[in-house]
């Protein structure tokens, strides 16, 4: 009897594991509003900058996609009625 495998916190779901490419996860950023091209991808990555987290096999590197979600949804701010406090000051200042 084949026992089903294990789920738990470290178990993706479905579809979040798969694996992009940096050309892949340039396209899928889009949607959220980030466009950037592969080549940034690469340059955030070899500086040690705040991109997107992948995983390299060999060395070509791949982008999660559950975790470019949740980077790309990190990126993003609360919706905002104004401009903040420190912003207002430099207009009128």
């Amino acid at each position: 009897m084949i026992e089903p495998m294990e789920t738990g916190p470290e178990a993706p779901s479905a579809g979040e594991e798969d694996l992009l490419t940096r050309a892949e996860a340039s396209a899928f950023l889009a949607p959220f509003g980030i466009r950037m091209k592969p080549a940034t991808l690469a340059r955030l990555w070899s500086a040690g900058r705040n991109g997107p987290p992948c995983r390299h096999i060999r060395s070509k590197p791949y982008y999660p996609q559950g975790l470019l979600r949740a980077w790309a949804m990190s990126q993003m701010s609360e919706v905002r009625t104004a401009a903040p406090p420190a912003a207002r000051s430099r207009r009128h200042g």
